[in-house]
């Protein structure tokens, strides 16, 4: 049976990031029966939040296999409010702590590069995301933060998800740099083995 993987990017971001990018090159060559998926959501929270309840949901009812979650940024957020809802291990990069609370940097006017598309958010979006925040307890996490992280605070994450795995460099960004050296300990974390027929 098949066990399955969500790669969740971030706000204002796609399936062409390079972090979805690079852990789906190396499942594909280091783990081909791992179905790796990377939905590209939609730019509101609350329709992007359905549609990955959805696919997790979809995955479950099959009764396929573990699935496990990575969540990049806002990514993480959601990742950790699925987690929460289906008891999945998740891996979290430089993730989003009660986006709430971002107030005039998130509403109002905003373009996706990777998709060319313009939106705006407004308070009811924050209310959304509001709505979405969970206390990490019965997850499996391993949050990954970098310090110069130059769009959120690294020790938001440190405080909110102490007690976990965590994985705190110095230097690097928000896009976390150099991704690419824990891509087998993140597939291995998640110890996604197929289920036996």
């Amino acid at each position: 049976m098949i066990a399955g993987l969500i790669y969740i990017h971030g706000f204002i971001s796609s399936p062409q990031s390079l972090k979805a990018q690079q852990l789906g090159a190396y499942v594909a060559e280091h783990h081909p029966d791992l179905h790796y998926m990377v939905p590209s959501l939609a730019n509101t929270p609350a329709e992007a939040f359905r549609e990955l309840d959805q696919l997790v949901q979809d995955f479950l009812q099959k009764k396929t296999g573990p699935l496990g979650l990575v969540g990049s940024s806002m990514g993480g957020f959601f990742a950790t409010a699925l987690a929460e809802r289906y008891r999945l291990p998740a891996v979290l990069v430089n993730p989003a702590v009660k986006p709430h609370t971002f107030g005039e940097h998130f509403t109002g006017a905003h373009h996706n590069p990777y998709t060319g598309v313009n939106f705006t958010l407004g308070q009811a979006d924050i209310d959304v995301l509001q709505s979405l925040v969970v206390k990490p307890v019965t997850g499996r996490y391993w949050v990954m933060v970098q310090e110069q992280d130059e769009t959120l605070n690294y020790r938001d994450a440190v405080q909110f998800y102490r007690g976990v795995e965590m994985t705190v460099e110095a230097g690097g960004n928000h896009s976390f740099q150099h991704f690419d050296r824990h891509l087998e300990a993140i597939v291995a974390f998640l110890d996604l083995q197929p289920l036996v027929n």
